[in-house]
């Protein structure tokens, strides 16, 4: 079993190593591995955090004002960070704030855009096959005028897997419409709650252009399973091997750390909730995946809950897992 560093029996945070300069790292942190108990509204003082804890970028959502844009990129370039932008899905009626939000990230300097059709997961959000079906249909529309203004204003722009589409729905999209400049965020975990294997995210790799590293552990549940984001390198994810093969498909990815410290995840996979919008979906899937957590849940028992610690504890320990994810990056994973 591996060492549990975070949590005492009694739930009380332990001290983080120790990290008093730290050495600059390739990866970079999103704004979502504070999206529990910090919640950072400033862009540049968020920029500021992750400067002094040795990361080396930032993805979040940029400030609409145009001078703050300007500021936040000579900030970056000055410490010599990476920005990656987020922006909403285009409309499929109305693009223009979508290109307008490409634009300001071109104006800040980043690398590449985030964008997702969804911000829920589909066992969830959906009641109904029809819902879904409506969902993909406007999803669809609008995620066909991508290309063209990715072309037109020339940045990078990956649609992140989050816990919406599978990966063989994914794959689909991006041979349909994926190209120089559009193409996948992959998130190195979000898929295993649609019951697909850990690796199977690397069928995206051909059109990866920005990443969400993170490293998962799972446990039996009455509903299906938990899962949880958990520390880098104390999950069950082949985090050397994902990182190797993005590396091969694209270069210039960069990865971002997405860390999010929270209470673990029910997939109720065992519940006639679940399977509403799957109708391509099958045991087979549903067995492997309970095969592969009654194999791994034996890593990390119990999963770790931090809902009733003290705010000051959940803050610390948020910050704690950024830190110690960013020392592994460097040490295993050579960021």
């Amino acid at each position: 079993m591996r060492r549990r560093h975070f949590l005492t029996l009694a739930g009380t945070a332990l001290a983080a190593p120790a990290f008093a300069a730290p050495p600059k790292s390739q990866m970079g942190i999103a704004t979502t591995c504070y999206m529990t108990y910090w919640r950072p509204q400033d862009p540049m003082a968020f920029l500021e955090r992750c400067h002094d804890l040795g990361a080396g970028g930032i993805q979040l959502q940029l400030p609409t004002d145009p001078q703050a844009v300007r500021q936040l990129r000579t900030k970056a370039e000055q410490y010599g960070m990476y920005i990656e932008a987020m922006a909403p899905m285009p409309r499929s009626n109305d693009q223009s704030a979508f290109e307008a939000a490409l634009k300001t990230a071109k104006e800040a300097g980043a690398v590449a855009v985030r964008t997702g059709t969804s911000g829920g997961r589909r066992y969830e959000k959906w009641n109904s096959l029809n819902d879904w079906k409506a969902f993909v249909e406007e999803s669809t529309s609008a995620i066909k005028k991508i290309p063209a203004i990715a072309d037109r204003v020339k940045i990078p722009i990956g649609m992140e897997n989050h816990k919406d589409w599978t990966i063989d729905e994914q794959v689909a999209i991006m041979k349909l419409y994926g190209g120089e400049y559009f193409g996948s965020l992959l998130d190195f975990g979000n898929n295993i709650a649609l019951l697909d294997s850990p690796d199977s995210i690397l069928e995206l790799a051909p059109w990866v252009k920005l990443c969400h590293v993170k490293d998962m552990a799972v446990q039996n549940s009455k509903q299906g399973f938990l899962l949880s984001e958990v520390p880098l390198g104390e999950g069950i994810l082949d985090l050397q091997k994902m990182m190797a093969v993005v590396r091969k498909a694209n270069p210039n990815s960069r990865f971002s750390l997405e860390m999010i410290t929270r209470d673990p995840l029910e997939v109720p996979c065992l519940t006639d909730k679940f399977w509403v919008t799957f109708p391509e979906r099958n045991g087979r899937f549903l067995a492997r995946t309970l095969a592969l957590v009654e194999k791994e849940a034996r890593r990390l028992q119990p999963l770790p809950r931090y809902s009733g610690m003290s705010k000051e504890n959940q803050l610390a320990i948020e910050e704690e897992n950024v830190k110690i994810c960013l020392h592994y990056a460097r040490v295993k994973l050579a960021l």
